[in-house]
């Protein structure tokens, strides 16, 4: 089984051919918090990423490309996404 990170991963992979892409699980850093569930995992992401399809785009417009890619994961209950463009 993979975790949501390595699927997450993929699924930006897949859509957004990166040329730098990290998928961080930062969720045992928010424990406590509003909308941890408990386990440390799986809730509270960042992700770094530079892509060919952010060029000439704006900044709110290259991080659409990536919720967007990823909505079924917040769907499923990512509560946090953090957005590094590179």
């Amino acid at each position: 089984m993979t975790s949501i990170a390595d699927q997450m991963h993929q699924t930006l992979a897949d859509r957004l051919a990166p040329s730098h892409l990290e998928v961080l699980d930062e969720s045992a850093a928010h424990a406590g918090h509003a909308g941890a569930n408990g386990t440390g995992f799986g809730t509270h992401f960042r992700v770094r990423i530079a892509s060919p399809f952010f060029t000439g785009r704006t900044r709110v417009a290259q991080h659409r490309l990536v919720y967007d890619a990823l909505q079924e994961f917040i769907d499923q209950g990512v509560h946090a996404l953090a957005i590094e463009v590179l």
